[in-house]
């Protein structure tokens, strides 16, 4: 069983945020991506580098996973997933794009542009929560 917690920011310990996960809405519509390994849907983010706060992961990770030029990002919860007795944290950020930008030459192939979360996702018990989090807030 999957146990998924949202947090308000600032409530996690910063060195416990290990991975940036992005909401990314384009044009009224949002971003998914299909890495080059995988056949499925993710929402673009990723780990951490050492260094680097998790506010500077989530706008790298945008930029390696969709190309992204012209946004605004902010983090709107911290979140833990717990799996097998074991929890990991998250920060879950939502990001306007106004431009998007060729694709860079990383680990993703394609990205997809959906009105609704597609169905073919790569972390199906995991992704469409994060997404709805994101959705279910008010005056973004």
């Amino acid at each position: 069983m999957i146990k998924i917690d949202f947090y308000e920011i600032g409530k996690v310990e910063d060195e416990k945020l290990e991975f940036a996960v992005i909401v990314a809405e384009f044009k009224n519509e949002y971003i998914f991506v299909k890495h080059k390994d995988r056949g499925t849907w993710e929402l673009p983010g990723g780990h951490r580098e050492l260094g680097e706060s998790i506010d500077e992961a989530g706008s790298r990770e945008l930029f390696e996973e969709t190309g992204a030029k012209e946004y605004s990002i902010m983090g709107v919860y911290d979140y833990s997933v717990t799996m097998d007795n074991k929890t990991r944290f998250g920060r879950l950020f939502y990001v306007k794009i106004e431009k998007l930008d060729e694709l860079p030459k990383f680990e993703i192939k394609e990205i997809g542009i959906f009105k609704e979360i597609p169905d073919a996702l790569t972390y199906a018990q995991i992704q469409p929560k994060l997404y709805e989090k994101v959705l279910g807030l008010k005056n973004i």
